[in-house]
């Protein structure tokens, strides 16, 4: 006897309650987690939930013969404000331009708002300057007191604790490996050397040794007069403090000491500038506990690093620090007593905070221009919250129209639809809701778009499968063996549907910014989950629902009735009779 032939293989129906399972342990695990986290609801972007926005005005520097105010720098100027900002984790932040010389910055409301517009205009200039004095922050009484450190100044700076080099320590050639290579400022403790320091009360002891001071020429005369009259407690004052000053030029500045008074300085021309700067990262310093940023220097930085250190080094103090200076304000003054190489360390009183800021100003870089704050509004979300009570009403209405169109054409098959979809919704809002504090996704207005959209996709994909079903119907086959050979040819369909929408999805969040990212986000979301929901779920429960008679029977309201779908009979094979099998023929018959 022969073989039958073989026809296409038919799908295996597999284990569908193992995928409902699997869906159904997602769908707690995302809700639980949901809940855990303490946030319930997404995170809404500035044109829902209102927000701060902030108009930046560029000014050139003082000085410049030729203005700096031009599209390249300001679209330079809007990219690392972008940068900076999102860096925070406020994602959806909008930094246009506006005109020849504006930036608008729009910040959704959120935890890092506040973070976010101490960033924005901070140019990050940074600079490494020599010391050449140091005093204590307040205005000095005595108008012989001159910038060198001398006498009651310096003695009363001592008496105070404020002269950095009288507590901090200094990497030797004998330090750990840990401490090589790295400006170690004030406070750190390590095996090393204490630097000399002048005594307490001036004593003839201390009188004896050579005081240190300054260059033969430190500054000129209206320079310490104004190192004189300076007052660093004033925050009026520290604004003003080096104005107008290059880099090569002397200047003066404040800063704070670890214990948290204000000092005052003055600084020799800059050795270093951000732009030597490589890379920066915020970390806990193994030996002091406390928060620092770590800067790593570029090639030539690196050379001018070691070049400045070991100059430094050969000094007494203070004149053998350098002070880091950021925005004209010292953010540390480390000794040097040693020549370091490729790696510098900022310390000070950091919170975990402060220092992210810092190294994260460093690692974005400087503002090609300066930047004045000339105005900040409160953006209310009132105006966002109508328009998303009518985007959610149009949501409805296509939603009730796509449901309408399900139960009328499908009949019973729109429950399994109806199912899907809302598993779908459930499993959009829960990652909505969770990747609004794991990657800082805000939904606005655009993303709701998209969302709605999402429900299209969705649906068309149960619509394939339900029509490949009917038609092997059609073709007079059963329920369950029509659902398994309908699925692989659902299948293919459905993926490469859902490839080109996630595609698109993906080009236009590539080559877009702002809002725009919202919405093509949303729509590469809800496809994946459609992909999932149609596999994991659509797919197992319509297996379960085959076996179920409603279904399996045709029932005039299941959707799949034979005779309404105009399904062929079985075909079945006949046998016609013959006189050699049926015997003689009787002649009545005949």
């Amino acid at each position: 006897m022969a073989a039958p032939k073989k026809g296409r293989r038919q799908s295996a129906p597999g284990k569908p309650g193992r995928s409902l399972v699997f869906i159904l342990i997602a769908l707690v695990a995302l809700t639980g987690g949901m809940f855990l986290s303490g946030n319930t609801t997404p995170r809404l972007g500035i044109d829902l939930a209102g927000g701060t926005s902030i108009t930046l005005q560029a000014k050139n520097e003082p000085g410049q013969k030729k203005s700096a105010i031009n599209p390249t720098n300001m679209n330079t100027a809007v990219s690392i404000i972008n940068n900076r900002v999102n860096g925070l984790g406020v994602s959806e932040a909008e930094v246009q331009t506006q005109g020849e010389d504006n930036i608008i910055v729009n910040i959704p409301k959120g935890t890092n708002e506040k973070q976010a517009r101490e960033q924005v205009g901070t140019t990050a200039q940074l600079y490494f300057r020599p010391v050449l004095t140091v005093a204590a922050g307040e205005p000095t009484p005595d108008p012989s007191a001159s910038p060198s450190g001398s006498g009651k100044e310096k003695d009363k700076a001592t008496e105070k604790g404020d002269d950095k080099a009288t507590s901090s320590t200094t990497p030797t050639a004998s330090n750990s490996p840990t401490s090589q290579g790295r400006a170690v400022t004030d406070g750190l403790k390590a095996d090393a050397t204490p630097t000399p320091k002048a005594s307490d009360k001036g004593s003839d002891k201390d009188k004896s040794k050579p005081t240190p001071t300054p260059p033969a020429d430190p500054a000129t005369a209206a320079l310490q007069k104004k190192f004189t009259a300076l007052d660093c407690t004033d925050k009026a004052q520290r604004g003003k403090v080096g104005d107008g000053v290059k880099p090569s030029e002397q200047t003066i500045a404040c800063g704070k000491n670890n214990a948290g008074q204000w000092e005052k300085y003055v600084l020799g021309p800059a050795e270093l500038n951000g732009k030597d700067v490589d890379d920066a990262k915020a970390t806990i310093n193994q030996q002091s506990g406390a928060w620092v940023v770590n800067m790593e220097f570029t090639g030539g930085g690196s050379k001018k690093f070691s070049k400045t250190t070991s100059k430094l080094s050969q000094q007494q103090p203070p004149m053998n620090q350098f002070a880091i200076v950021l925005d004209g304000e010292v953010a540390s003054a480390p000794s040097v007593n040693t020549t370091l190489n490729s790696n510098a360390e900022i310390s000070g009183s950091f919170t975990q905070d402060s220092a992210q800021d810092l190294a994260n100003i460093l690692s974005y870089g400087a503002l090609p221009l300066t930047f004045h704050e000339q105005s900040v509004t409160t953006v209310s979300p009132a105006l966002g919250g109508e328009q998303l009570h009518a985007g959610l009403i149009a949501g409805a209405i296509g939603l009730a129209l796509v449901i309408i169109y399900l139960v009328v054409y499908y009949r019973g098959l729109s429950m399994i639809a109806i199912a899907s979809l809302l598993v779908s919704a459930a499993l959009t809002y829960a990652l909505m809701t969770l990747l609004g504090p794991a990657i800082s996704f805000t939904l606005n207005l655009p993303a709701v778009c998209g969302a709605i959209v999402a429900i299209g996709i969705t649906a068309d994909s149960f619509i394939v499968f339900f029509e490949r079903i009917r038609d092997e119907v059609r073709e007079g086959r059963t329920l369950r063996p029509a659902v398994e050979r309908a699925w692989p040819r659902a299948r293919r369909t459905i993926l490469v549907s859902d490839f080109v929408s996630f595609l698109a999805a993906a080009v236009l969040f590539i080559v877009t910014v702002g809002k725009v990212q919202g919405f093509a986000f949303t729509l590469g979301l809800t496809t994946l989950l459609d992909v999932v929901v149609v596999f994991f779920f659509t797919k197992p429960l319509m297996t379960l629902m085959a076996r179920k008679p409603f279904f399996a029977n045709g029932h005039k309201w299941s959707g799949l009735d034979p005779k309404r779908l105009g399904a062929k009979p079985p075909l079945r094979r006949t046998r016609r009779a013959t006189g050699s099998a049926a015997g003689p023929v009787d002649p009545k018959e005949a």
